[in-house]
């Protein structure tokens, strides 16, 4: 019984050691988008670029892998951003996660001209994003709602 005891003393100070880094990360927080750029505009389709900036609170770093988001304006489906990306997250810092949008031109045409006329909109963004560490990734929900500052003529 003594033979095992130091192993099994080590294992256990081991995982005391361990367990406690291995806690779930914090929410990121959303601070502001910028470079809002018209990638492809065409009748049959139309696509956004735009860099979006937060910030982890978080006391270590992460890795952003995959965005599978839908993009509100008003109430309005405005389209749709699902990418394969790498982006490093830095520890208590802010990071820019370039996106490109699939614009739902129909329905923007439609319904969603008069809310990117307004100088404030409603903001929603809902989906889901991958993010992990050392391999590991796990899926975290987005659900972010905002009222934005907004006029196509500045």
């Amino acid at each position: 019984m003594k033979k095992y005891s130091v192993p099994l003393l080590l294992l256990i100070a081991v995982l005391i050691i361990i367990l406690p880094s291995c806690r779930e990360p914090k929410s990121l927080e959303f601070r502001e988008f910028k470079n809002l750029s018209v990638d492809k505009l065409s009748f049959a389709g139309a696509a956004l670029k735009i860099d979006l900036v937060y910030y982890n609170p978080n006391n270590f770093s992460l890795q952003l892998n995959r965005t599978d988001l839908d993009i509100f304006i008003d109430s309005t489906f405005l389209g749709h951003s699902s990418q394969d990306i790498q982006v490093a997250i830095p520890k208590r810092g802010d990071f820019t996660i370039p996106l490109q949008v699939d614009l739902d031109v129909k329905n923007l045409l439609k319904n969603g001209i008069t809310s990117l006329l307004n100088k404030n909109v409603s903001v929603r963004v809902l989906g889901s994003v991958k993010v992990g560490k050392a391999g590991i990734y796990k899926s975290f929900p987005v659900d972010y709602t905002s009222v934005q500052n907004f006029s196509l003529f500045k």
